[in-house]
């Protein structure tokens, strides 16, 4: 029987094979989930799927791309954008 903490499905069961050919069950974390474009909604690429404790060891050119709205708009979404601005200039 799993402890208390381990009863919820807010940690991931993933089974282990041990060395001793033996196939053990762990709990690990959920990842949170896929970063979606502010205004289609689509999933941005380029963005890493990873909780903030990690998302922190990555060096800030690895957690979204380096373009303008780079991290908060899909690369369509902020070339319309970018058109716009310079069509009205």
């Amino acid at each position: 029987m799993p402890e208390g903490k381990r009863k919820s499905r807010s940690q991931r069961r993933v089974y282990v094979r041990t060395p001793s050919s033996k196939s053990v069950l762990h709990y690990r974390a959920r990842k949170p989930s896929k970063a979606v474009c502010g205004t289609c909604g689509a999933v941005l690429k380029g963005v890493p799927r990873e909780t903030p404790a990690k998302l922190s060891k990555i060096p800030k050119s690895g957690r979204r791309p380096e373009r303008p709205f780079g991290g908060k708009l899909c690369s369509a979404c902020s070339r319309k954008i970018i058109v716009a601005i310079a069509r009205s200039e």
